[in-house]
């Protein structure tokens, strides 16, 4: 785990940060994506809309545990980079437990309101009830898959990105290797259909979780589990204030993204269940490509905290140009792919040649505009380094909410479904222009110190 005190070259410790996030997102959408194949190839296009459904109200509550990962993280990078130990634990303690309230309070209300929720989406009646019944079980396992994500952000705070990728090895082995035994009821386990998935990615946290505190231990790492850590699981008020000042607003953001993808989700469902197995399929393939670009936004950000931490402000400038040359390089290979591998990707999981030639044509309406995301996520990333988060917030917030979805009422009026996704490409490129702005007139002449 290198400081910001390194003197690796910068290009050098941005890629041996970044490289085990890239294959963690790797491993986290390909087990995604081979369970919709599971579900897609072995019980059908109507069982993969079902699934499919859920993933914007589970994103909702994934959302806040994003946005307190991403406050602390800023807190114990600066920690961090000031090789404050003890305080990085207090950071990591307070935000866990917090973390851990959340998901509790996430599975009780989300299996309560699982139906109404999903018939408020618009759910196709012909997958409603399969759709709830995937949605209680996943709300159930909902808070051991919320502790999962949030100790990993923690780790990634103190530059340890391997073993959070370790984790996810054992995590989806185990997912993977049990979701078509519970399907098919192989080796005398129970037939679980639709829900063999989730039960499958329980069994893997759970084995992840366990492995990772034993890792840690025997390394005696920073962030280990063990008496020092414990007595820091506290709600401690001026820990959090701090972190929800940070992370709040991108919780609150991250919320907005999710509550838009249930507007453009209903908008989808108008079209028919196809539609909706063409949505998840997209979904899919573009979580391959976003993901990468959001990754890229989250070192510039944990090295740019290390740096502030490090009182090494002269880096923050080289940072975000090495983020997005990296965009430039990864993401911008990744598009070149997905366009080149569309038709065989989502043929992998659609079984029907009507829904596969509609989701690549929504596909390649706005799969480029990622790149552009990408720019204005690392543009955004670079200034929560110092804690600057309610104006890039909301820049992201008003384009989402005052361009994205009525350009997508209004083009779906006038094309159709694939006038839903010709507003994404709309949506980023606003971010863009206004994130940069605000960074090149008003960021970069700020005073900035650390935080803790």
């Amino acid at each position: 785990m290198q400081t910001p005190t390194a003197t690796k070259p910068l290009w050098q410790t941005y890629l041996l940060f970044l490289a085990p996030m890239v294959l963690s997102n790797f491993l986290q959408s390909m087990s995604g994506t081979v369970n919709s194949i599971y579900i897609g190839q072995m019980l059908g296009t109507q069982a993969l809309a079902a699934v499919s459904g859920m993933f914007p109200v589970i994103f909702f509550f994934i959302a806040l545990v994003i946005g307190l990962g991403a406050g602390a993280g800023v807190l114990i990078g600066q920690a961090w980079g000031a090789r404050e130990a003890h305080m990085v634990k207090a950071i990591a303690g307070a935000t866990l437990l917090l973390g851990v309230l959340i998901g509790l309070a996430a599975a009780v209300l989300g299996s309560v309101f699982a139906r109404q929720a999903l018939q408020g989406l618009g759910t196709p009646a012909d997958v409603l009830d399969d759709a709830v019944a995937y949605a209680h079980v996943m709300m159930w396992i909902l808070p051991s898959m919320l502790v999962f994500v949030l100790f990993t952000q923690l780790l990634r705070g103190v530059s340890d990105t391997v073993s959070p990728l370790l984790a996810l090895m054992v995590s989806t082995c185990v997912g993977l290797a049990l979701t078509p035994a519970l399907i098919r009821g192989w080796f005398g386990l129970p037939q679980l259909g639709i829900q063999s998935a989730a039960f499958a990615g329980l069994a893997g946290n759970l084995s992840a979780m366990a492995w990772l505190a034993w890792r840690l231990i025997r390394k005696q790492h920073p962030l280990a589990p063990d008496r020092e850590f414990f007595a820091a699981l506290r709600l401690d008020g001026a820990i959090l204030g701090k972190v929800l000042r940070i992370g709040l607003p991108t919780g609150v953001q991250m919320i907005v993204l999710s509550l838009s993808e249930l507007v453009i989700l209903a908008l989808v469902n108008r079209h028919g269940s196809q539609a909706t197995a063409a949505y998840g399929a997209v979904t899919q393939i573009v979580n391959y490509v976003q993901f990468p670009a959001l990754s890229i936004a989250i070192t510039a950000s944990i090295l740019g905290a290390q740096a502030i931490g490090a009182g090494r402000l002269e880096r923050l400038a080289p940072i975000l140009r090495t983020g997005l040359l990296i965009n430039v390089c990864l993401t911008g290979g990744l598009i070149v792919l997905g366009y080149l591998l569309s038709h065989w990707l989502l043929g992998l999981f659609l079984t029907e040649d009507s829904t596969r030639a509609m989701a690549e044509h929504l596909l390649h309406i706005m799969l480029w505009s990622l790149l552009v995301f990408g720019f204005q996520a690392i543009i955004g990333g670079i200034m929560r380094a110092s804690g600057t988060v309610l104006v890039p917030v909301a820049i992201a917030i008003i384009c989402v909410v005052g361009v994205q979805l009525p350009a997508a009422y209004w083009l779906d009026g006038q094309y159709g479904l694939q006038g839903v996704w010709m507003a994404f490409p709309v949506a980023y490129l606003g971010m863009l222009v206004l994130q940069t702005l605000y960074y090149k007139l008003v960021w970069q002449h700020q005073k900035i110190e650390r935080l803790v």
